[in-house]
């Protein structure tokens, strides 16, 4: 399915009909300052396949294989470990509202059955199809265990999420040849590229 600016959404905001305003209110104070900076904003000697780095002084980091927005172009089906039950929690607004946009949620959580109207599944590896995008709420360092689950069961690109960096998991990644983005926002991404899977 091609993908297309939602209809009637407005960059710069993280909201969806009827949900998300804690992130709505984070992406409103930063200004979608979260965003994705390509090659044309690339310190002079990095190579196409390098991005910055938590050391040159801009926020976020991703491996440019492809950009954070390409990858949720072209992802369709995204796992969510650490997905939460409690509709107050980033770990649940956010897929909801990815959800209502289109992508199809898979929740990995060892303590639920059923998030999203979808089944709920202990772990990476319990997950019985592909996977195109394996997302993080999880504090960093767990997340290394994550991104090695994630490789094992070859998932072509990783997300850490708002305020999660690990460098041992970019490590893992790098070294596995997967696409690798941490400390940024799905929502905050969909909405300043105005992506749509619906």
């Amino acid at each position: 399915m091609p993908i297309l600016p939602a209809r009637g959404s407005r960059r710069g905001t993280g909201l969806a009909p009827g949900g998300g305003h804690e992130i709505g209110d984070l992406v409103r104070a930063k200004g979608i300052e979260a965003r994705w900076h390509g090659p044309a904003t690339m310190p002079p000697g990095r190579g196409h396949n390098a991005a910055a780095r938590p050391g040159d002084g801009r926020r976020g980091y991703s491996r440019l294989v492809r950009t954070a927005q390409q990858i949720l172009a072209d992802a369709a089906v995204i796992a969510v470990v650490g997905a939460s039950r409690d509709p107050r929690k980033a770990a649940h607004s956010v897929p909801a509202q990815m959800q209502r946009y289109g992508w199809r949620i898979i929740p990995v959580n060892p303590t639920a059955d059923e998030l999203f109207g979808e089944p709920v599944y202990r772990s990476l590896a319990d997950i019985p199809h592909p996977v195109d995008l394996v997302d993080v709420f999880r504090p960093a360092e767990d997340a290394v265990e994550v991104v090695r689950e994630a490789v094992a069961i070859g998932a072509p690109a990783v997300w850490l999420q708002l305020g999660i960096v690990s460098p041992e998991a970019r490590r893992i990644a790098e070294e596995a040849g997967i696409d690798y983005v941490e400390d940024r926002c799905l929502i905050v991404e969909r909405a300043a590229a105005g992506l749509s899977r619906r």
